[in-house]
């Protein structure tokens, strides 16, 4: 169950940049991304409803669906959105892979767990890996304000996306299951993006044609009602910090597709790249060995 849910999160979520890419256009980038969260909360609200499954929550448990809605489901995707017009999206995608070490010193401060050694080592070469893969991008690219300002949205989107894990985690570590913790945060983070809008004066705009409503489909559904279901699952399941290591693979996926869509050409420090986040990715999951407790008669020698 875990590696399928592992690999259902890594192609949806490596998937999701062509999506991404055809929402650009005339609808801003906060009313995108509510009409994305807004639709996937009516598609979860309507298959608990409809199943019976829709969980009741206390008040507690919706004030931590709201911080979840403005961390994972608001501020998140609008720091990322908007340091993608600063600087490149390689240099995105490696400080979106500094998940996997934020995930782990969180749940080591709020839930007290031991930072497993092979989870930061894997990480690590995970972070490496992906500095090779886009190293021609990230050579070319000039320090300037623009990238520091990108930098900073960059960091601060990992932050709050770190931040909505450990928040699922508290949540289904009291029985909540994601997918109602989801539909509400979802639904929160649609109304904060909206009241945004409203403050800003940014037009709710829409563009009614393939490219955009296709787009828009497949990021509310596969993107956001599966994609953070399965991945919010593997956080309950496997542990915050080893669930993030999603976050390295996810480019390795879309430079794979990337090399049948736009002519990507694999380079010798990208395939050594790769190699390193294959290595990280061994070392994050691998099981830790038991200890052996002594016989009876090694235990009084």
């Amino acid at each position: 169950m875990n590696l399928s849910l592992y690999l259902l999160t890594v192609v949806i979520w490596g998937t999701t940049w062509i999506a991404i890419k055809l929402q650009m256009g005339e609808v801003a980038i906060p009313v995108s991304i509510a009409y994305r969260f807004g639709l996937a909360a009516v598609v979860l609200f309507a298959i608990l409803l409809l199943s019976r499954r829709l969980q009741k929550l206390d008040g507690r448990a919706q004030m931590i669906c709201l911080a979840q809605g403005l961390c994972l489901f608001c501020v998140n995707f609008l720091c990322f959105y908007t340091a993608s017009q600063w600087i490149p999206s390689g240099l995105i995608a490696v400080v979106f892979s500094t998940a996997t070490l934020w995930n782990a010193l969180n749940a080591r401060i709020f839930f007290g767990q031991r930072i497993a050694p092979n989870v930061l080592a894997g990480g690590g070469l995970g972070l490496a890996g992906l500095a090779l893969l886009f190293w021609p991008e990230l050579s070319g690219h000039t320090a300037s304000r623009e990238t520091l300002m990108g930098l900073g949205l960059a960091l601060l989107g990992t932050l709050c996306f770190s931040a909505g894990n450990i928040l699922s985690s508290l949540q289904q570590k009291v029985g909540l299951k994601p997918l109602t913790t989801n539909a509400w945060g979802m639904l929160y983070g649609t109304l904060l993006l909206c009241a945004w809008c409203l403050v800003s004066g940014t037009p709710f705009a829409m563009e009614w044609n393939t490219r955009y409503v296709g787009s828009l489909l497949y990021l509310a559904i596969p993107g956001s009602v599966i994609g953070f279901t399965a991945y919010l699952t593997l956080v309950g399941r496997m542990g915050p910090e080893r669930a993030a290591y999603c976050t390295v693979l996810f480019p390795v996926v879309a430079l794979n597709i990337s090399a049948f869509v736009e002519g990507y050409e694999w380079t010798a420090p990208a395939l050594f790249g790769l190699l390193l986040v294959m290595a990280g990715n061994l070392l994050v999951f691998r099981k830790p060995k038991l200890a052996v407790a002594p016989a009876a008669g090694e235990a009084r020698a």
